[in-house]
């Protein structure tokens, strides 16, 4: 029943320039990135940890509690499948709508290697 919850439970997300700007606030999101590790070498936002979608559940207590997590992926599919994920786990995450190709689109900063 969780699932299909889940399923249809309206999920947060941001566009790529309000995720820019709440990335420059206060109070910043931690960025979650999970894409593979030669995804996000090839170019990632510089602040993201990486860590692949198919490792999330094992690795999912190296993640903050306390603070809004913005979750990316390349088009923003796997993302929305690891912040639902996250929202169950009860972490505060957020989607970013249209992954790194948004993020890209958008002519924001992009580190690339580790």
């Amino acid at each position: 029943m969780n699932i299909l919850k889940s399923m249809f439970t309206p999920m947060p997300s941001l566009n790529a320039s309000d995720a820019q700007a709440r990335l420059k606030g206060a109070n910043p999101l931690y960025v979650l990135d999970v894409r593979e590790y030669d995804e996000y070498t090839s170019g990632h936002i510089p602040q993201a940890k990486a860590i692949p979608l198919g490792q999330l559940t094992e690795r999912m207590s190296e993640l903050p509690k306390d603070r809004e997590i913005l979750v990316v992926c390349r088009s923003g599919a796997r993302s929305g499948m690891a912040t639902r994920q996250l929202l169950a786990a009860g972490y505060h995450a957020i989607n970013l709508d249209g992954g790194m190709i948004s993020w890209q689109q958008q002519n924001l900063p992009i580190k690339k290697g580790k």
